[in-house]
């Protein structure tokens, strides 16, 4: 028999079309994949995996309790590693679309007590204890897109784009990357039920932002969660990799946030303008506080984007303005002319913990803790 060598071909090997033609098959009525969707214990990575259920959910509570092995997730010792995922929201499936279903999930201990990453528990407290004030959120979400060596994409692999300036919502081949990949996920996002409010390119070449709300309550974060795990999806089919480090690329070169808007029911009435005033001095003596919350290592990784250039606010000093982009909190121009709306908290990082970031603001701001 010949010598035979079996050469790799990834194009064969992931050819979309192809798939297609499995994902078209029908399936079963009253079957449905549900795919489960956490927080591992890094705090900022997104864990999942699918079953099977005999009926299609239309409420979180409908779909059974399950568990997976934390020992995997940095959440559980090997000895014992069943870790607990209770689902809290239910979104439709824009990968297997049909009846499927996206489930986003809790984590909890052999105990049923939350995992140390299990933000979620804490926030639906306050937002519980605060519901009567109405707190709507609205999130920017900053990220960047790199290829395979980890190298911004587009950009040159022995050298670096010309300076900012032209990328910022910019339009041509030679001023943005991979707008496929964004406008797939907005479209996504759309299917799912995520509220996303819009999308543009950002300042750094291959860096974009959307926006998840304005929505009430513990809502932004769970579709603030859930539309991360679909660019990560989306950008998965084209091969390309989406970071949230807050600063990607070292030097002349804008980071990445996740500026939180914020307001209540008085912010956004007449007069509302000394309810926002009242907010950012409040803000203004728990800074630490919030610096803390607003990023997965306690501000360490706020460190490298918050130095007071590149649009950003210093880390050390509370600052506050009417359209000032260099501040901590900046009040919209619009809404310092209406004496009223929301206030821009733009300190938290592109890899927050949306959940620590909206609990800390409604502490502060309306509980007065």
């Amino acid at each position: 028999m010949p010598n035979c060598t079996l050469e790799y071909s990834p194009n064969a090997a992931l050819n979309k079309t192809v798939m297609q033609h499995y994902l078209s098959l029908p399936i079963p009525d009253g079957k449905c994949q549900a795919t489960y969707i956490w927080i591992d214990g890094t705090g900022e990575n997104l864990r999942c995996k699918t079953r099977t259920l005999d009926f299609v959910p239309s409420k979180p509570s409908e779909l059974p309790i399950w568990n997976y092995d934390g020992s995997s997730t940095y959440q559980a010792e090997g000895s014992n590693s069943d870790t607990y995922l209770m689902p809290v929201a239910i979104y439709n499936d824009p990968f297997l679309r049909g009846n499927n279903k996206l489930v986003l999930c809790d984590t909890y201990k052999y105990n049923k007590k939350p995992t140390d990453t299990n933000k979620r528990v804490t926030c639906l407290q306050a937002m519980e204890a605060a519901k009567d004030t109405q707190p709507w959120f609205g999130i920017e979400q900053e990220y960047t897109l790199l290829d395979m060596d980890l190298r911004p994409l587009g950009w040159p692999k022995h050298g670096f784009p010309g300076p900012q300036g032209p990328y910022y919502c910019g339009v041509g081949a030679n001023k943005v990357y991979a707008r496929d990949i964004v406008e797939a996920h907005y479209r996504a996002c759309l299917y799912a039920g995520v509220n996303i409010a819009g999308t543009n390119a950002e300042v750094m070449p291959a860096q974009w932002e959307y926006q998840v709300g304005p929505c009430e309550g513990i809502a932004v974060s769970d579709q603030l969660w859930v539309s991360r795990y679909i660019l990560h999806r989306v950008a998965e089919d084209f091969g390309v990799i989406v970071t949230f480090d807050p600063k990607p690329m070292e030097g002349d070169w804008n980071g990445a946030g996740a500026h939180t808007n914020f307001s209540t029911k008085a912010m956004r009435e007449e007069g509302g303008i000394l309810e926002i005033e009242k907010a950012i001095d409040k803000l203004s003596r728990n800074h630490l506080r919030h610096i803390q919350a607003y990023d997965p290592r306690g501000g360490k990784d706020n460190e490298r984007r918050l130095t007071g250039r590149h649009e950003t606010s210093s880390i050390h000093d509370f600052s506050a303005g009417v359209a000032n982009r260099g501040a901590s909190i900046r009040i919209p121009r619009g809404c310092a002319e209406e004496k009223k709306g929301y206030l821009e908290d733009r300190r938290p990082s592109s890899n927050c913990d949306p959940y620590s970031v909206t609990e800390a603001l409604v502490r502060t701001c309306i509980l007065d803790e």
